[in-house]
């Protein structure tokens, strides 16, 4: 088997095996097939679309890269939350803290920026000090011990994404269904939450630029999610115009500080708010949608 014949058979539209897709996210996760031909296999699927078996071959590939965390020992029910990703979008700041205070532990693997959208991990940097490079053993204590934790991505859990999702930022490969899905949800299932809420951004704003496309993004995840065991929800939220009012970093962390107080832009304690009880009502700490925002 071999890298070439892999990249010309999607580029010709065929669908690719477990077997290749397997042979070559091990290929890239030890650095055998070089970066042009992994850019050239990005640009294959994003012109030629995967079917959802191919796109879950593709998850669970990246998935198993590396290392799944376990985290039945820590907690008997971990929840995470992702967002596509959005203008101003610092979700995560204020909802992980607010989910956590209620007693239901949260545990979340972030990433960085991806095209023009800011990340969870570089807003928390604007703290001095703040170390988003946890092993597996210091992820789990502070899980254990304060009922939250956001770290970035380790090296040893799906390691294949870090590298296709630094590669997709310079390869005008980002805006992708399959890659995005694939992205998300192999973070996710080697994170080791028992239950998962996507916020899935359409708009202007955002990477799914139609209502047809998020909702498409969001039962790929759902139905990858499911397949493996897991709880999944996803809320389709509007990216028309930036969520709040701040945006930029350090900004975005001081307006999440300010909406924990209760005194952030209505919209986005809104959006907050709606995410949070999606949160609760998967992982089953509220029976109903009145109850979980009470």
């Amino acid at each position: 088997m071999h890298a070439l014949d892999i990249i010309a058979k999607k580029r010709d539209g065929q669908a690719l095996s477990e077997e290749e897709i397997h042979f070559f996210i091990q290929g890239v996760t030890r650095g055998e097939i070089p970066d042009y031909q992994v850019a050239a296999w990005l640009m294959s699927i994003t012109l030629r679309g995967m079917n959802r078996e191919e796109t879950t071959r593709l998850t669970l590939a990246m998935a198993h890269s590396g290392r799944v965390l376990d985290l039945s020992s820590v907690a008997p029910v971990v929840v995470d939350k992702h967002s596509t990703g959005g203008v101003g979008d610092k979700t995560t700041l204020a909802v992980a803290p607010w989910v956590a205070a209620t007693g239901l532990a949260v545990g979340k693997m972030s990433g960085r920026g991806l095209g023009f959208t800011g990340g969870t991990i570089d807003k928390l940097e604007s703290f001095p000090g703040y170390r988003s490079d946890l092993s597996e053993s210091e992820f789990k204590e502070v899980l254990a011990r304060h009922g939250i934790v956001v770290a970035g991505q380790s090296p040893d859990l799906a390691p294949a994404d870090g590298k296709l999702y630094a590669l997709r930022d310079v390869t005008a490969t980002v805006e992708c269904l399959p890659l995005i899905a694939s992205s998300i949800m192999s973070k996710k299932l080697a994170a080791g939450a028992d239950c998962i809420v996507l916020d899935v951004k359409v708009g202007r704003g955002a990477f799914m630029k139609t209502e047809e496309e998020a909702l498409a993004l969001a039962q790929t995840m759902i139905e990858i999610g499911s397949g493996t065991g897991k709880r999944v929800a996803a809320v389709i939220s509007d990216m028309n115009q930036p969520l709040g009012r701040a945006v930029g970093n350090a900004l975005e962390v001081e307006e999440s500080i300010l909406t924990l107080k209760g005194q952030g832009p209505p919209d986005f304690l809104e959006h907050c708010s709606a995410v949070a009880a999606q949160m609760l009502l998967v992982a089953e700490r509220a029976s109903d949608e009145a109850e979980a925002h009470s």
